[in-house]
């Protein structure tokens, strides 16, 4: 006869239960501490974040967040353009700007998430495995007030030596002492920066999106509100000043749903050798981890300061050309990037549970899906720039010429944009790795060296425009670099196929964009011309990819976002004690999660 899972059937004689009696005791007292194991091992959000359901509604409220935010920088570049137009000014302000958007990509999109996501999920799993203490509590402690404190001195330094700064990022400058008052009040963003990509880390390890989704909408926020209020008196140094007051407004926003997150009580007192452990693993990612992650983020954005370099010393509005550009011509990235952050807690759990096919799977899924939003975007961009650019900014202080001039930047910086998508997926293959790695610096360095290397030339002849080539060649360079090499690593993609698949839709994006070039020429409203050209771009992008012969196989994204785990399937039951003991001997940053959002 069958035994009833929860032990003797009712009414069974004492006599026949009893040589079982306390075996069956042990599994009843047992269940409910398994399904409490289970229920911790889950979490009401980070163990959810395995889940089909889950993924489907980060990725829609990420997506909806994304687009408000990317909405609200467009609205302010806008207003910029149109209060202060494309000139000596505004230049002056977007040298400043580079501390912001150099802080944005080193501590919140990049080097903060790819060094503390890791840190963080490990806490977690070492909390929902039942291990002693509060590894979640010890993290915070032994890592935000160093982090505060070296950031916070980083500031006034930068605020003090400002001079100095903008000498070195753009000799040629007509106004230097508006660029060195801007300049100091977005230095204050580095230490609002940096407790924004804490907290956005530490949130994304939890599974909590909505907040760390938001703070670029709080941030566009806070600089149009501070633009309006203070533009009469202070002129573009309020754009400045909103940058400070955008810093404090994104930590405000994630401060309280992270000190929710973190008050959950730890299941046992601290002993000693668990913080005695945890405080070596500080050290390690201190010492460890932090170098080739900020080695490649400053890497990355240093493309930023070359562009800024080669263009001071030409005509008067020429960094402001390139901005606007760059903003606008970024958004097709933005978007095709928001699934990869979305999903990727998901990949290194999976590389956590030992299962590195499934990783796999995911990642070279999110990287064609991300391959074709972006192509469908920069092939609609380089359709229709001059109409995109007349539609948003042609107004005001804005002039036609300066149309004409950023939409030739433009149409050659999305040639880049693809190559920027794929760094950008990419390096979570190398810094999911248990080691720390030097080859994505290095081939974000070979980038950067191409790009100043060609940048000279093409500033000399070209201006602007050369500026731009030279950084879509040199990214494109880093992209391919990563691709050769990321087979080797703990999510090991298959290159070739995945190379060939990025390149049938590299030829689709080609056709589309003539087509959709020739679509717009006939129409003279600007608005209808780029409603059209963007349907046309993605019809026949899309019908390319469904009639060519070995066409890449794109997933719906529907599917790819449902789509759970087998790790994720395996939390149905308790951790085993192999499990348990494979999280105790895992080093801080290796097969756990990492996360980039956008400004």
């Amino acid at each position: 006869m069958a035994r009833h899972p929860g032990g003797p059937r009712t009414g069974a004689p004492p006599s026949a239960a009893s040589p079982s009696a306390p075996r069956t005791k042990q599994r009843t007292a047992a269940a409910p501490a398994g399904r409490r194991a289970h229920a911790r091992a889950r979490g009401p959000r980070a163990g959810a974040s395995g889940g089909g359901g889950f993924l489907a509604k980060a990725a829609a409220v990420t997506a909806g967040l994304t687009a408000a935010g990317a909405v609200l920088g467009l609205v302010r570049d806008q207003i910029m353009a149109g209060y202060f137009g494309a000139g000596a000014g505004t230049d002056a302000f977007l040298v400043a700007w580079t501390v912001p958007e150099f802080a944005s990509t080193l501590l919140i999109e990049d080097a903060m998430a790819l060094i503390l996501v890791p840190a963080f999920s490990r806490a977690l799993a070492r909390r929902s495995a039942g291990l002693p203490g509060d590894p979640v509590r010890e993290l915070v402690r032994g890592t935000l007030p160093r982090i505060v404190l070296a950031l916070g001195l980083a500031a006034v330094v930068l605020i003090v030596a400002a001079p100095l700064l903008v000498a070195a990022l753009a000799p040629g400058l007509p106004d230097p002492g508006l660029a060195v008052d801007c300049t100091r009040l977005t230095g204050t963003c580095v230490l609002s920066f940096a407790l924004v990509g804490y907290c956005s880390a530490a949130l994304r390890a939890h599974g909590r999106f909505l907040p760390p989704a938001a703070i670029y909408v709080a941030y566009n926020t806070g600089i149009i509100g501070t633009i309006l209020v203070l533009r009469e008196p202070w002129g573009v140094r309020s754009a400045a000043a909103g940058v400070a007051v955008g810093g404090v407004l994104m930590v405000l926003v994630q401060a309280p749903s992270l000190l929710r997150a973190l008050r959950t009580p730890p299941r046992t007192p601290p002993r000693e050798p668990a913080a005695a452990a945890f405080a070596g693993e500080g050290r390690f990612l201190v010492i460890g981890l932090i170098a080739p992650v900020v080695a490649f983020s400053l890497c990355r954005q240093s493309q930023t300061l070359i562009e800024r370099f080669l263009a001071s010393p030409l005509p008067a509005g020429a960094i402001s050309h390139l901005n606007y550009a760059q903003k606008v011509a970024q958004m097709p990235m933005i978007l095709s990037l928001m699934l990869c952050t979305v999903s990727f807690p998901v990949v290194a759990r999976a590389l956590a549970a030992g299962d590195p096919e499934a990783a796999r799977r995911r990642v070279e899924r999110d990287l064609l899906l991300a391959a074709v939003v972006v192509l469908v975007g920069s092939s609609a961009v380089i359709a229709v720039a001059p109409r995109i650019v007349e539609l948003l900014f042609e107004r005001g202080e804005f002039t036609r010429a300066d149309t004409v001039a950023t939409a030739a930047v433009m149409r050659v910086y999305a040639l880049g944009l693809l190559g920027q998508t794929m760094v950008g997926a990419l390096v979570r293959c190398y810094f999911s790795a248990a080691r720390p790695l030097w080859y994505p610096a290095a081939a974000m360095a070979a980038g950067l060296a191409t790009t100043a290397a060609a940048g000279v030339p093409g500033a000399h002849y070209w201006g602007a425009v050369g500026i731009a080539a030279a950084n879509a060649l040199g990214i494109t360079l880093s992209a391919v670099l990563l691709l050769r090499g990321a087979h080797r690593q703990a999510v090991p993609v298959r290159v070739d196929r995945l190379g060939e698949g990025l390149l049938r839709l590299a030829t689709a994006g080609a056709w589309a964009t003539g087509v959709g070039w020739l679509c717009q020429l006939a129409i003279d409203s600007a608005l209808l011309a780029v409603v059209v050209a963007g349907l046309v771009v993605a019809g026949v992008f899309l019908l390319f990819i469904a009639c060519a012969a070995q066409a890449p196989e794109i997933p719906p994204l529907p599917r790819s976002a449902f789509r759970r785990t087998p790790h994720a399937r395996r939390h149905r039951a308790a951790p085993s004690t192999a499990e348990a003991a494979s999280v105790e001997a895992a080093p801080v940053g290796g097969d756990v999660p990492l996360d980039h959002g956008h400004r």
